[in-house]
Formats: structure tokens, sequence, C-alpha cells
């Protein structure tokens, strides 16, 4: 979904999140108006008491880092969306994540590198076999390199088999064009513990507004499956979640809706680093789930420390792929 957001599930996640957001806050005067870099704020709603004591232990741990946010009564979670249901009981406001369109950044990112007269892009030929000198192309060319990045998500396990990644499937739906209907990214607090469900289908709210004016709708989660196709059950399931938070939503015209995989590491947490113990010119970056975007930057500086042998700027242990060997 292009969500820039700061997760605070686990220490290693909040680190690296925390880090890239600012990486992504720091580039975003740079950014052209087609990568649709918008500083919404992430809303994340309490549906009753359970929840807004998640939402307020969630903002405890924020400010501790840091990290600003807001909790607000139901009154003013009204006031700030007023297309939540009436229900709501409450939200808590983290005012600098951000959305971006990923796709228009990363070229953005390859145009703009100091070194972008040595960036060359080969389309048409996926890689088939690494080795410790480079790689070998699908219409049979080699290509030499110092160091070889494995960044393919789940298709990283055809190039280095043992990594431990497994398929989680999701659903997006887009809406045709309602400009205001919400202002910040939409999430349950619910949406936490479906991020991390280890098996069977699980949806939970999660919506975007777009600098379209559409709406972006998630979220689907389900595993052991790459089969590409519209689950219609399953964006049923998720749209009827959302249509509670957003009682519009039903009224609302639909264009689109597609599927994704998220690669994901059985502790959720992204493999940053050589692929074994040795000093190695093979390197992997994959296995970040649900939170590619978010903590692309920081990975990269994370991987790139690494690889001239600097220090990095974050503890890179809950990262290296080596736990998993």
């Amino acid at each position: 979904m292009g969500h820039i957001v700061v997760m605070n599930d686990s220490p290693a996640e909040l680190a690296l999140s925390r880090y890239s957001r600012a990486l992504w806050l720091e580039l975003a005067p740079q950014l052209r108006a087609r990568d649709a870099f918008v500083r919404c704020g992430t809303l994340w709603i309490a549906t009753d008491d359970e929840e807004c004591a998640a939402a307020r232990a969630m903002q405890q741990g924020f400010a501790a880092q840091d990290i600003a946010s807001e909790w607000l009564d139901a009154s003013a979670l009204r006031e700030c969306e007023p297309m939540l249901a009436p229900s709501m009981a409450g939200g808590l406001r983290v005012e600098h994540d951000s959305i971006v369109y990923a796709p228009a950044a990363a070229e953005w990112l390859l145009r703009h590198s100091p070194h972008a007269a040595r960036i060359h892009v080969q389309h048409g030929a996926r890689v088939v076999a690494i080795d410790a000198h480079g790689v070998r192309l699908s219409n049979g060319t080699r290509v030499d390199a110092a160091h070889v990045i494995v960044a393919n998500g789940l298709d990283a396990q055809t190039l280095v088999p043992w990594l431990p990644l497994r398929p989680k499937k999701g659903h997006l739906l887009i809406t045709d064009r309602y400009p205001g209907l919400i202002r910040h990214q939409l999430l349950e607090l619910g949406y936490i513990k479906s991020a991390h469900h280890a098996t069977g289908t699980s949806v939970a709210f999660n919506a975007q507004p777009r600098p379209t004016g559409q709406l972006l709708i998630g979220s689907s989660r389900q595993f052991d499956t790459t089969d590409p196709a519209v689950d219609m059950p399953v964006l049923a399931q998720m749209l009827q979640r959302a249509a509670r938070y957003l009682p519009a939503l039903p009224s609302l015209n639909a264009i689109r809706a597609w599927t994704g995989f998220r690669a994901a590491s059985p502790d959720g947490m992204p493999l940053i680093g050589p692929a074994d113990d040795a000093t190695h010119p093979v390197w992997i970056a994959a296995g970040h789930e649900g939170l590619g975007v978010t903590t692309s930057l920081a990975t990269a500086k994370l991987l790139a420390a690494q690889i001239v042998g600097e220090t990095p700027l974050l503890d890179i242990a809950p990262y290296l792929p080596q736990r998993f060997r």
C-alpha cells in the first residue's frame, strides 16, 4: 500500500521502521508529485475499552522513544474523521507516518542517485543462478559482479534455497475518486494481531486516502498459497470488515481488486546481510513481509554499511540471515 509507518510490535521492528521513516521524511522534499508522498499520518482506531487501553499502551511506548503521537477520544475522533462509524471509541494519531507511490519513488531513486550514470537496469531476463562472481540470466547472459544482492521477495528462495520464507497472500481494492472522504491512513487496533497470524486466513480494516481522491482498501492474509487470483469470499470478508469502520464504503464504486504476496520470515523480521558466515559477495535483502516500502531505505543503509565494512547505525543482529542457519 505504500504506507510508511512506525510499528512497535518488537524492539527490532520499532528500530528499523523508525529509522527508515526518518529517511523517507528526509527524502520527501526532493520527490515529485507523481511519487505521491503525503504526510497524512496514521490513525489507529479503537472500537472498545480494551482497544483504547491497547492504544494508550502504544502511545506510551512511542513516547518512550520520542515518537510523536496523540490520543483522540471518541468526540475528537469523529471531528478528525467524520466518515468513521459513530460507535468508534477513540484513536491514536501518529502524525509523521506517510504514504508514497513506491513504483514511482523507486524509479526516482534510480535516476537521481549520485551514481545514476553507473546504474544499468536490464529488462526481459530474470536471474536464474548466482555464484561468488556474478549472475546468470535466463537469456544465457553472464553478468560479473563484485557483490550480488538478492532482493526479489519470495523468489529469493530460487537463488538461495535455504531462506525460510513463506508467502502471505493479500488482497487490495481501490475505489473511484471521492476527494476528502478520509484524511488519514486508517487502521484498526486489531491489525497488528492479524498481521502476525501464523496460520489460516485473517482480515483487518486498513484504508488509505490516495492523493487522487481514491480509497485503497485492505487488508487480508492467507498462508501457503501462491495462486494470484482474487479470492472472492476473502475479498468480501475484507470489505465487510472495512464497512464496520466506514459505513459509507458499500455505496462507493470500486475500480479494481488485485492480490500480492508478502515474503514472511519465521520471526517477522527481514533478512538483511550476508548469505553465509564468511565474508561473501552474496547478500540478502528479503523477508520484509508487509513493511517492505516502509523499511526499504533503512535496509539499503544497513546493507551498504555491511558491504563496505562500516558500523551500521542499528544493531544488525536481529536482521542477519544467519539467525536461521
